[in-house]
């Protein structure tokens, strides 16, 4: 425990700096959580980064990062060139005699989009002016709050399984106590800051996100046991890699920007 109260410590005073900063130092450290993010997904798959179809996932995942007001010059759309690059992949399928396997580019394919979406609205949510600031931060809080009300709530009154399966110390009751325990930050949080407009709103928006963030969780976990690893690195010990402790906000802020056009 304590090495998880230093770890979360020191992670905070690298990271926060770079949020509250923002522009080109918070996108560029992006990138690296990104790319760190990627190389523990592959490692995962047994997939080298430092290989070519390692490097050309990079190059994609980087163009999918590219905040949205740095693409006016450019010619082809992050869609086209995505889609360049997966041609190149299936291309290398052939040159390696099927070594490098059909099933190898789905996985790479999956995983930049994974990452590639989640990382790039952490970039343009920050990005907004004004409220971006305030965006995140109820995000990274919110993601706070959950996980910890679902845990104090499971360990007091939690019976049922959620989902043993994939993680099984995961209750029922513990995931509709981390979602109160959201929409109860969250009603505090807008007193404060006003963001997203009324109380009505952040409840609705705040239900979504906090049951989806528990979802993300879920996904990664679930990633984690298809191929047997306890965590997804090691860079932040007692806590494992930087997809542990993103796996949230991965899906959080993609639907937090759709729920924001919405409503």
């Amino acid at each position: 425990m304590k090495q998880r109260i230093l770890t979360a410590v020191i992670a905070a005073a690298i990271f926060l700096p770079f949020v509250i900063y923002g522009r080109l130092p918070f996108t560029l450290f992006v990138y690296l959580l990104g790319t760190i993010a990627l190389y523990e997904l592959l490692k995962m798959k047994k997939i080298s980064l430092a290989s070519i179809p390692g490097v050309v996932s990079l190059i994609i995942l980087w163009v999918l990062l590219l905040p949205s007001t740095y693409l006016k010059d450019f010619t082809f759309s992050k869609a086209e060139f995505a889609l360049i690059a997966l041609l190149l992949l299936l291309t290398y399928t052939v040159v390696t005699k099927n070594k490098f396997t059909f099933d190898d580019v789905g996985f790479l394919a999956i995983a930049i989009f994974y990452l590639g979406i989640g990382f790039y609205f952490l970039i343009e949510t920050r990005n907004l002016s004004p409220g971006g600031l305030e965006l995140v931060f109820y995000a990274l809080i919110l993601i706070w709050v959950t996980d910890s009300g679902a845990y104090f709530v499971g360990r007091a009154m939690g019976k049922r399984k959620l989902w043993p399966e994939i993680s099984p110390n995961k209750t029922v009751e513990g995931a509709l106590g981390g979602v109160l325990f959201a929409v109860i930050f969250s009603w505090i949080y807008h007193a404060f800051t006003g963001v997203l407009d009324n109380y009505v709103t952040i409840t609705f928006i705040t239900i979504f996100l906090s049951i989806f963030g528990q979802i993300g969780d879920l996904v990664e976990s679930a990633l984690k046991r298809q191929y047997q690893v306890k965590d997804s690195g090691k860079i932040l010990p007692g806590h494992g890699g930087i997809l542990d402790r993103f796996d949230s906000l991965l899906f959080v802020l993609p639907i937090l920007h759709f729920l924001r056009i919405l409503f």
